[in-house]
């Protein structure tokens, strides 16, 4: 089991806060002379792994597609993965079993080396081997082998698989130094050997990085990019408090709800960029023999329930859109409405006939596991236990762990029910298909589902990817009639900063990644 790249919303803040915040008009006051100097970015994200054999959550992946190159990335407002590190790939097969990429020759190392098809199959071959359980090795489960020649590197795959070329754009296709980095380990001398845009200058765990261009940068980037100094906070409360005290330049992922909700994006001294996002946060049930959830109609029953419209506005001030899918509505043309379909209104009689038929005692007790400390994941699950709890139907146990316990408890199956956010690897519905309801999926919630294992394995196979829309419909409405997850919302992404700060409208697009040189200064 891999944890994925999680992250909680923003808490919420206090009055006293939001009073302060209005008052100084969320201004920054630029210095004289700003040209070259180092732009300040706060963000409540740290990554948890330098070595991107090691991360898989927002705040790594972040990191890595600044300081690493990948064979493809991805360009905002472009559908397709572009060349990056590559000078050219494609499928060479009408079957969509062999990849062939051919590297740029003019990249280089920090050392001066010059990056190789080896490199390249190095990196994969080590992720895949380390195979960390907070790392990326899933999204490469269907490269079978690889064979590096000179520039040319050749990926032959188990399964046609047409997403492959965006997997390639993630935090696993990375291509480190194959002299630097350890084969079979994570690299643990606290350095990055990276040729992406940006270099790492400094690393203060959990305070912050500070990033310097790359001289040697040669890529799909036109520019490196100024200084970039990441600062990481614990609580939106703190990013908002430097924010407002003009200790950063811009703020992001994730300023307090309240404080989202009252930003005017026609305040000239004030840029706000909004887009719309692929993260989504589901309420996983533990499917497990012995589980309060085992039977289907007991997570029938807790589906009936749910009111996303109180989550939304009451915990997050409407700066997250109720989700009724597994496939969030950014992803266009596969999105479906299966839960509202299926359980379009609260209905507690139903909800009893379910627990009555499948012989549930009443109250159904189970404990809801939430991480601590990060964001509204408090006033969330508290949310969820009023809901459930309503009309004596369900007992619901809070429990509340640190972050690295949380993954590993659900991990393991030890939980009943637990939400996560999950933020899209890449802007296609495969990323919410396998990773969240395929057998031995991500979420190890212990849901095993053949026809749902075969509509995701189908819908890979059509390069034109409106054709595998009728095979992910059944899969949600298999996933809505199952309930192995309830999904609760989708996000947005907001970058905000003062006048003098542009390119926030490039840095971010809901494809998950984060384009630290798109900052500058106007």
């Amino acid at each position: 089991m891999r944890p994925i790249r999680a992250h909680i919303r923003a808490s919420v803040i206090t009055p006293t806060v939001i009073a302060t915040a209005l008052a100084a008009g969320l201004l920054l006051y630029p210095t004289d002379d700003q040209e070259g100097t180092t732009i300040k970015v706060g963000t409540t994200e740290p990554p948890t792994s330098l070595d991107p054999a090691g991360g898989y959550d927002s705040g790594s992946t972040t990191l890595y597609s600044n300081v690493f190159q990948t064979l493809l990335t991805l360009e905002p407002g472009v559908a397709e993965p572009v060349p990056d590190a590559a000078e050219s790939c494609s499928f060479t097969d009408s079957g969509l079993r062999t990849y062939r990429c051919r590297l740029r020759d003019d990249i280089t190392f920090s050392s001066g080396r010059r990056m190789t098809a080896k490199d390249v199959r190095f990196s994969f071959e080590r992720v895949k081997k380390i195979d960390s359980d907070v790392g990326p090795s899933s999204l490469l489960d269907t490269i079978e082998s690889m064979d590096a020649r000179a520039r040319t590197v050749t990926f032959r795959l188990t399964a046609p698989d047409v997403t492959f070329p965006f997997k390639l754009t993630t935090g696993a296709g990375s291509i480190v130094d194959s002299t630097t980095y350890p084969a079979d380990s994570l690299r643990s001398d606290g350095r990055i050997d990276g040729t992406g845009p940006y270099g790492v200058v400094s690393y203060a765990k959990g305070e912050k990085i500070s990033l310097s261009p790359n001289p040697r940068y040669k890529g799909a980037a036109e520019n490196t990019g100024r200084p970039i100094e990441l600062h990481f906070y614990d609580t939106p409360d703190s990013l908002a408090r430097a924010w407002i005290s003009h200790r950063i330049d811009v703020a992001l992922r994730q300023l307090p709800p309240e404080m989202l909700a009252d930003l005017n994006p026609s305040d000239p001294g004030l840029r706000v960029t909004e887009a719309q996002s692929a993260e989504t946060r589901n309420l996983y049930l533990n499917n497990r023999r012995g589980k309060p959830f085992h039977d289907r109609r007991a997570r029938q029953a807790a589906a009936w329930l749910i009111d996303r419209d109180r989550i939304s506005y009451d915990v997050y001030d409407g700066t997250v859109d109720p989700l009724y899918s597994l496939i969030p509505t950014s992803i266009t043309g596969h999105h479906t409405t299966s839960f509202f379909d299926n359980y379009p209104h609260k209905d507690a009689e139903k909800a009893r006939r379910l627990l009555v038929e499948a012989g549930e005692e009443i109250p159904l007790s189970f404990t809801y596991g939430y991480a601590a400390g990060r964001g509204s994941a408090h006033e969330e699950a508290a949310e969820v236990k009023k809901q459930l709890e309503a009309d004596g139907l369900f007992k619901v146990t809070l429990r509340g762990y640190e972050w690295d316990e949380f993954q590993k408890s659900w991990a393991e199956g030890e939980l009943d029910a637990y939400a996560v956010g999950w933020v899209a690897d890449y802007p296609d519905p495969d990323t919410f298909g396998g990773p969240l309801v395929g057998t031995d999926g991500t979420m190890a919630t212990g849901y095993g589902s053949k026809a749902a294992d075969r509509l995701i394995t189908s819908s890979q196979r059509f390069a034109d990817r409106s054709d595998a829309e009728a095979d992910l419909e059944a899969l949600q409405r298999i996933v809505a009639r199952d309930v192995p997850v309830v999904p609760l919302w989708q996000a947005k992404d907001f970058v905000v900063s003062g006048e003098d700060v542009g390119g926030g409208q490039y840095a971010v697009d809901g494809t998950g990644l984060l384009r630290l040189w798109r900052l500058t200064w106007i």
